[in-house]
């Protein structure tokens, strides 16, 4: 009787976040700030370069792609675990669709922070190997194809991926995860989940081989220039642009190789949620700070924008 009502449910129950009665209020409070930050600093920076012609440029315009992703991958997944937090257990309601929603978004996320990475380590490949005709490869259509190109790919991979879960018939409802994910929508079937799991792993070793494969060669091919120039300016540019993007890079990629690593370690399911969030969370905060900071034209726009304030004569 039990199977039967159970069978196909649109009501699903998420698990959340195991947190103690002390910590929870502290740890509420971290989640809550933490996406206002991502919020601010990632609809600011997008908007300075919106705004500031200085910025205009292919570098800027492909980075513009991550503080996107960084507002969707955390919108779809903070605001409703603030909001489970406060409930019991029991009440941590979600409808089926609602969580195939996220578990794309989700998804969606973690792909196209592979593929940005990948068309802006491609950018600073041809500013550096090929500088003197980076105008004439990186035009305003070139950056409109490689931002089409990486979240499209996202969009059809992870598209299959959720097609494949879809299929099954559910016999459970309880989503042993803080958000709705693939895994956890597929583990809720009885039936053999061998595809998707095939699927899955193809999807994930093809990603990384991609992703790592791009970074390895391109970061090669500009340390071979840069160690055969004698350019001083090139060299220092090269440093300061690359080192952004590679730090950004490795962020991602260490927050991405956790959640795998805790995946196969079912007895630290507390650390395993906690690392799904901070996998938002931790690139979501740290990329517009990395970009910020190292940046002269966004510094100096700053300046700019906060000068007049402090240099009001006194009366």
């Amino acid at each position: 009787m039990m199977e039967n009502f159970t069978y196909n449910s649109l009501t699903l129950q998420l698990e959340g976040l195991n947190v103690s009665k002390d910590s929870l209020y502290p740890a509420f409070l971290f989640f809550f700030f933490s996406y206002l930050f991502i919020m601010v600093a990632n609809v600011g920076i997008a908007f300075l370069v919106f705004i500031d012609k200085n910025l205009h440029q292919p570098m800027y315009l492909l980075f513009c792609n991550l503080p996107f992703n960084d507002i969707l991958g955390n919108s779809i997944t903070v605001p409703r675990l603030l909001v489970d937090m406060m409930q019991p257990p029991s009440e941590r309601l979600i409808s089926y669709y609602e969580c195939i929603v996220q578990a794309f978004a989700t998804h969606m996320f973690g792909t196209t922070s592979h593929t940005v990475l990948m068309i802006m380590a491609f950018d600073r490949y041809v500013a550096i190997c090929n500088p003197l005709h980076y105008a004439t490869i990186m035009t305003n259509k070139m950056v409109i194809k490689l931002t089409v190109s990486a979240w499209g790919v996202a969009f059809v991979l992870v598209g299959i991926l959720l097609g494949l879960t879809i299929r099954l018939n559910r016999c459970r409802t309880l989503i042993t995860n803080p958000y709705c994910d693939n895994a956890s929508l597929f583990k809720l079937s009885c039936e053999s989940v061998f595809i998707n799991n095939v699927y899955g792993l193809t999807f994930t070793v093809v990603l990384f081989t991609a992703s790592i494969g791009s970074m390895v060669l391109t970061y090669t091919k500009i340390t071979v220039v840069c160690l055969m120039s004698k350019s001083k300016s090139l060299n220092s540019k090269a440093l300061k642009t690359c080192s952004t993007h590679l730090v950004v890079y490795l962020i991602m990629l260490i927050s991405g190789f956790v959640i795998i690593i805790l995946h196969r370690f079912p007895q630290y399911p507390d650390y395993r949620k906690l690392a799904a969030i901070l996998f938002h969370i931790i690139p979501g905060s740290l990329n517009p700070i990395i970009y910020g900071v190292q940046s002269k034209e966004i510094q100096k726009f700053l300046l700019k924008f906060f000068e007049p304030k402090k240099v009001l004569p006194s009366r």
